[in-house]
């Protein structure tokens, strides 16, 4: 692979799951993968999305909320949007080689103590094996 991979993970506020994402894309694989993140509607950064990656070792550096519009126009090899309601707003994103939906439960919103932990493990993994199996091609 010559060029990165354009990879755009979407949200609605763009606050905790989207960064994380993208984040840990950033830190697994950077070589290969160019990571962004966008919301369709933007809230700030959510400061324990920040400290859970901080606490695994991942950096938040520059990591900011954005909106999709950002975007407009730009192209992407894969927009992964992260929760159903940034799937349900497909129309305002950005067009990309594919899409792909991976649900996951915002952290936020959970009265869990540890569910910044729990999501952000499970986007680990995911975004691990997405990186697994697109450095195959």
């Amino acid at each position: 692979m010559s060029e990165k991979l354009r990879v755009l993970f979407v949200c609605v506020g763009n606050d905790a799951r989207s960064p994380m994402a993208e984040a840990l894309l950033r830190h697994i694989e950077n070589e290969h993968f160019e990571a962004q993140s966008a919301g369709t509607l933007p809230q700030p950064l959510d400061e324990r999305a920040v400290a859970t990656l901080e606490h695994a070792g991942v950096s938040a550096q520059g990591l900011r909320s954005k909106s999709i519009e950002v975007f407009a126009g730009q192209h992407f090899d894969y927009l992964i949007e992260l929760c159903d309601k940034a799937a349900d707003e497909g129309q305002l994103l950005p067009t990309s080689g594919e899409a792909l939906v991976w649900n996951f439960a915002d952290p936020a919103s959970s009265d869990q103590p540890d569910a910044f932990r729990h999501t952000f493990q499970e986007i680990s993994d995911r975004v691990r094996m997405f990186t697994l199996v697109k450095n195959k091609h």
